[in-house]
């Protein structure tokens, strides 16, 4: 187990907002986690058809006609990066026509007016799966790093699978170039448009449910998400929603100390509270950041 040390170093660090800055990018948020404009769509990896993930990601960007889309391409590298088949496939499942291929490894490039041209018209930002400290490489603190805030801004979505999840949250984790199998790397600080949040994908099939403990344990003021593959959380303002195929878990530092609120409210069982490390949600389940609880859907 990596010692706790370690994780209150680095994380301690990322919250004081820890980086080599070209710029300042400004959030223009006051809300405790999500955006507060535009929407988060945040995947946990094989995302393949999945209608229900798809279908929204379509809708907040303004539909099959409007939707002008992004495609964000640095997680899997220059080999693979500008093959046309990332746009041609989702250009397929979506039936979306305007749909475009972002690319860069170069800082001095993703900070260029030139660069960020396609952003200004998007709709809809897709980052692809891979490695996140490339995506962290190519555009952190940079204009286009700005650009994606300002997609928000203008009440668009930014989503992303696999790598293309974990880049969205504050602090990045398993963002070590050395291999995934590293929680706490050598990047740590993700494009935050998740704020105080660290990000973890692939949850259940790759047995990982218990590697978010340690970190959110020594860092209470953030939030875990753990994702399933083929699930994924819509977030707007403070509100997540899950949607897809299997579960998302949440990691809350009160719940992991004790103090969570239990299964019994009122004297009777609470199937939506939970005095675990974490919990679980499926699809339809929606969580408040903002108050860390569940909120109650009428049946």
């Amino acid at each position: 187990m990596i010692k706790s040390i370690l994780y209150i170093t680095l994380l301690v660090t990322v919250l004081k907002g820890f980086s080599q800055t070209p710029i300042k990018v400004n959030t223009n948020s006051e809300t405790q986690h999500g955006p507060e404009k535009g929407s988060l769509i945040i995947i946990g990896g094989n995302v393949g058809e999945t209608p229900a993930i798809w279908n929204k990601f379509i809708e907040l960007a303004g539909g099959k006609e409007k939707a002008n889309i992004v495609v964000l391409t640095a997680a899997a590298g220059d080999s693979l990066a500008l093959s046309p088949k990332h746009a041609d496939e989702i250009k397929r499942i979506t039936g979306v026509k305007k749909i475009s291929i972002l690319h860069t490894t170069n800082l001095s490039e993703a900070n260029s007016e030139k660069f960020i041209k396609p952003l200004k018209q998007a709709t809809g930002v897709y980052f692809i799966g891979g490695r996140q400290w490339k995506i962290a490489d190519s555009y952190l603190n940079t204009l286009t790093h700005q650009a994606f805030f300002d997609v928000l801004n203008r009440g668009g979505v930014i989503a992303g699978s696999s790598a293309g999840a974990s880049i969205q949250g504050s602090f990045l984790w398993r963002g070590d170039t050395a291999g995934s199998e590293i929680l706490v790397g050598d990047h740590t600080q993700g494009l935050g448009f998740l704020k105080n949040s660290v990000i973890d994908q692939h949850l259940l099939k790759r047995n990982r449910q218990f590697d978010l403990i340690e970190a959110i344990k020594n860092a209470p003021k953030l939030i875990g998400v753990g994702l399933d593959e083929a699930t994924a959380v819509v977030v707007q303002k403070d509100t997540l929603e899950v949607v897809g195929k299997s579960y998302v878990a949440i990691y809350d530092y009160n719940n992991i100390i004790g103090n969570g609120e239990g299964h019994v409210v009122n004297g009777k069982e609470d199937y939506t509270a939970s005095s675990g490390p974490f919990f679980f949600l499926s699809e339809g389940q929606k969580y408040d950041l903002k108050h860390r609880t569940v909120i109650k859907t009428k049946k």
